[in-house]
């Protein structure tokens, strides 16, 4: 399996992109290609230590910054860092393209070049979500705004058979995110959606789902649209930390954890940490498109790189591109 990695984007570019990649094909037996500034690569490969492995080097001069309006940037930036490396699953190069750079661009490159899936409106990206009884999924989670009925009920067929075939969850449950439990809640967009997926007979459509349900787990597979989906995800990212900050402060304060036991209370929040840690699953599918885009963190460290590599051979393995064509 080949994956082409953006090496150029992300916060933490170039190194912490190729010390993921170098961990990686060693963990998941993959071959890499890094794509970006040759001369930047090489010298962050070397002090990676992975000269001797599969990992190469695809030169691209450009690269597609945030602040940049994604569609018109890869329309003009043709040899920039993500536009190349989604060329190479285009040409059949690669089976899957990986970038933690501007989110817009990556949706961007991927529509324009792989293209959608015949039926499909709008992709969507599907981020898997920790919670007490395993995982939910949440899509979109930021590839499009203002989505309409249709494209909700698109994101709810992927969702499903993603659910059901990456992450192993038989029958998995669909609820529509809104407001509240009743069927006659939420906007125009809501109700018309939710009468859609009611009638709908290829997935286990269960109902409505509220904000608070999705960190308890109450559903495999939660829908909505791609300006709410973000903003769900990042509330819910900076939450968690600030928990855990507040917590940490309490119990060490006036030496609080070393009455508890200094070791327990460590061990604690390090499995604690772990399962609320985004770099455990590092990386969000983006459905829909004609080829494997996985899409990680702009923050993201080598660790959560590494992970999303692992995600990208989950994808391309589970053959789920297939399923979606197929069902649609």
């Amino acid at each position: 399996m080949k994956i082409a990695v953006d090496a150029m984007g992300g916060d933490n570019a170039p190194a912490e992109i190729i010390k993921g990649a170098v961990q990686a094909v060693q963990k998941y037996s993959c071959e890499i290609i890094l794509v970006g500034d040759a001369e930047k690569i090489r010298g962050e490969l070397q002090t990676a230590g992975g000269e001797n492995l599969p990992v190469t080097i695809r030169h691209a001069d450009e690269v597609i910054n945030m602040g940049e309006h994604p569609a018109d940037a890869v329309r003009s930036k043709k040899n920039s860092s993500i536009v190349v490396a989604t060329k190479m699953v285009k040409d059949g190069e690669c089976d899957a393209v990986l970038s933690a750079g501007s989110t817009g661009a990556a949706v961007a490159a991927a529509q324009l070049i792989l293209r959608r899936i015949h039926g499909i409106g709008r992709p969507a990206i599907a981020t898997p979500i920790p919670t007490p009884r395993g995982t939910t999924l949440l899509l979109d989670s930021g590839a499009n705004v203002d989505s309409k009925p249709e494209h909700l009920i698109q994101s709810g067929i992927m969702g499903s058979l993603y659910a059901e075939h990456v992450l192993k969850i038989k029958n998995p449950s669909v609820a529509l995110l809104n407001i509240g439990e009743e069927e006659t809640k939420g906007n125009e967009q809501a109700k018309e959606t939710y009468q859609l997926l009611k009638n709908l007979r290829t997935i286990n459509f269960v109902g409505n789902a509220e904000g608070r349900d999705i960190s308890r787990g109450k559903f495999d597979v939660v829908i909505c649209d791609g300006f709410v989906g973000n903003i769900v995800l990042k509330f819910g990212e900076g939450l968690a930390l600030t928990i855990m900050n507040l917590l940490m402060e309490e119990l060490t304060a006036n030496g609080g954890a070393k009455l508890l036991g200094g070791q327990l209370i460590t061990q604690t929040f390090r499995n604690l940490s772990k399962r609320l840690d985004v770099s455990e699953n590092g990386g969000a599918p983006l459905l829909g498109v004609n080829g494997c885009c996985v899409i990680s963190h702009g923050s993201s460290d080598a660790k959560a790189i590494c992970s999303a590599i692992g995600v990208t051979k989950n994808y391309v393995d589970s053959k789920i591109f297939e399923h979606i064509k197929a069902a649609l």
